[in-house]
C-alpha cells in the first residue's frame, strides 16, 4: 500500500505545481487568469510530466499489484483444489 500512496502523493504534488506554474505565468503575461483553463492545462502538463518523472514509482506500484494478484490467484487455486477433493 505504501507504493500506492507514494505514487498518488507525487502525482498530486506534480499536479499542484503544474497548476501553480500555469496560473503564475498566465497571470504575469495577461493580468487575469481563467481558473478553469489553468486547471485543464495544469492537468495535461502534470500528466505528461508524471509519465516521464514517475516511471520508477509506477513500476514499483505495478510490481506490488502484480504480486498481490498472483497471491490471490494462488489462494483461489488452493480453494478450488480443496473443493475438487470434497
Amino acid at each position: 500500500m505504501k507504493e500506492f500512496w507514494t505514487y498518488t502523493g507525487l502525482r498530486l504534488l506534480i499536479f499542484a505545481a503544474s497548476v501553480a506554474i500555469v496560473f503564475g505565468v498566465w497571470l504575469a503575461v495577461t493580468g487575469s487568469v481563467s481558473v478553469m483553463w489553468a486547471l485543464v492545462i495544469g492537468l495535461l502538463l502534470s500528466g505528461v510530466a508524471s509519465y516521464f518523472l514517475l516511471g520508477r514509482q509506477r513500476a514499483a506500484l505495478a510490481s506490488h499489484v502484480d504480486a498481490r494478484a498472483h497471491r490471490a490467484a494462488a489462494r483461489f487455486d488452493e480453494m478450488r483444489a480443496k473443493e475438487d477433493v470434497d
